[in-house]
């Protein structure tokens, strides 16, 4: 065992006195941190009062959107006529089409009709006199003939009893309301309906191996026109779907984040060699042209797409110019900053020899700045693909601009979904090549 006597304690202590005579900060830094970080959390529940934000919220809202999102229904409409016959209706734009005979819809031998909600455990069937419940393993019969509908029996938990009309919730398969005269059912079904063709096409409700034969070796069903671009056009035309309207405004999208990037990039890029306090020894313009560049960047994309469009009408012009704008500040700054952290001594070596002020850029400079602005660029052009989805939906056009009318609607999240998707495969795809072409610039490899 070694024993350290006490000259050599002092020498030690002296040598390294960050370890033996820590500061206040050091020793406590981390408590502190901690419990400001706890302190500030207990503030943030309280201001925003999130106990009673979260009791209030709708959480079952959650699921009836996202179940919207990956299905349809089907909404037929049972009126009882006076003479006891049933007719049925559906509603104008149904995904069934304008003469639909559904297979889970029955009509009986006495009259009455049999729909089937999910399989053989959920079905209502409809008479004149009364309407049967079938769901949870038991049938509720509810009575029509007396005035106002009345539920046979006990009421389920299910079931719910109104003055005039009682409504059975089935869940995610669907639900029926009934009153006297007619009973309204709502069928859901798992998928996107008429996602290929819609209800107008001449290739609606046909088998997929029926419409290979017509596309490849059928007779033409319009003399004028081969089926394989009659198809083409039936999904590029899709009523329900737009599906060319819906890349057409992606594509734009695409178009008004590359064409702002660019023009930020290039206006950006003779400023910042301005605003860098080593390559421009003027002070007062240096900091004329980084305040231009802070006013810019720090007025949201947002807010200059609302300027512009009021300025220019909605449309990608409008986005275009936001993006350009914000783009501008932003990498003005960030080319400006690089320029001033440069190497100045390959600039030096060839300013020695008398070269232009032309020739000490583009050799002292540009080499160790252009894989570095360019990945920086690059980053950006990635960020304003999402960013130009955002301003798209205050009227800077684009896909933004589609799906924020989808969404106003409450009715179209599938719609919404599939917009959604390709935004995000989009988003991965420019993500992707951005990683890819950066690495390669920098000469780091990906893994």
């Amino acid at each position: 065992m070694t024993v350290i006597d006490a000259n050599r304690m002092h020498e030690i202590e002296t040598r390294y006195p960050e370890y033996f005579h820590r500061s206040f900060r050091q020793r406590f830094g981390g408590l502190m941190i901690l419990i400001a970080t706890l302190l500030y959390s207990l503030y943030a529940v309280w201001f925003f009062d999130l106990p009673k934000l979260f009791a209030e919220a709708h959480w079952e809202r959650v699921g009836i959107y996202l179940s919207q999102w990956v299905s349809y229904d089907v909404q037929p409409e049972f009126r009882i006529e006076d003479d006891g016959s049933i007719d049925i209706r559906y509603p104008r734009f149904s995904p069934l089409g304008d003469n639909p005979h559904p297979d889970w819809l029955v009509n009986n031998p006495d009259g009455s009709i049999t729909v089937s909600i999910s399989g053989t455990s959920r079905s209502v069937t409809v008479s004149k006199s009364e309407t049967i419940v079938t769901a949870h393993g038991v049938s509720v019969p509810v009575d029509v003939s007396n005035g106002a509908p009345k539920v046979v029996g006990p009421v389920p938990g299910w079931m719910t009893v109104y003055d005039d009309n009682v409504l059975a919730d089935l869940g995610f398969a669907g639900n029926v309301s009934i009153s006297v005269d007619r009973v309204k059912i709502r069928k859901r079904f798992i998928g996107w309906a008429n996602f290929i063709f819609d209800t107008q096409s001449s290739f609606f409700d046909k088998p997929v191996g029926e419409v290979v034969s017509l596309i490849v070796s059928g007779p033409r069903i319009k003399p004028d026109q081969s089926n394989l671009s009659l198809a083409f056009d039936d999904i590029w035309n899709n009523s329900e779907w737009q599906h060319g309207d819906v890349w057409t405004k992606l594509f734009q999208t695409i178009v008004m984040a590359f064409l702002g990037t660019l023009l930020g990039s290039l206006t950006a890029f003779p400023l910042a060699f301005l605003a860098a306090r080593n390559i421009t020894p003027n002070r007062l313009l240096n900091q004329i042209l980084k305040r231009f560049f802070d006013f810019l960047r720090s007025v949201d994309m947002l807010i200059w797409a609302l300027f512009l469009t009021r300025a220019f009408g909605p449309g990608p012009l409008a986005g275009s110019g936001a993006i350009f704008l914000t783009e501008t500040g932003t990498l003005g700054k960030l080319y400006s900053e690089g320029l001033e952290n440069i190497d100045n001594k390959p600039r030096e070596g060839i300013k020695s020899t008398g070269a232009q002020t032309v020739l000490v850029h583009r050799y002292g400079i540009m080499p160790q700045i252009v894989p570095v602005f360019v990945s920086q660029t690059l980053y950006q052009w990635e960020s304003n693909v999402r960013g130009a989805t955002i301003i798209g939906a205050v009227g800077a056009g684009g896909i933004g601009l589609k799906l924020w009318e989808a969404m106003r609607t409450n009715a179209n999240w599938e719609n919404v979904a599939y917009m959604v998707i390709l935004i995000l495969i989009v988003v991965f795809i420019f993500d992707t090549a951005s990683n890819a072409l950066r690495h390669r610039l920098m000469g780091t490899k990906t893994h």
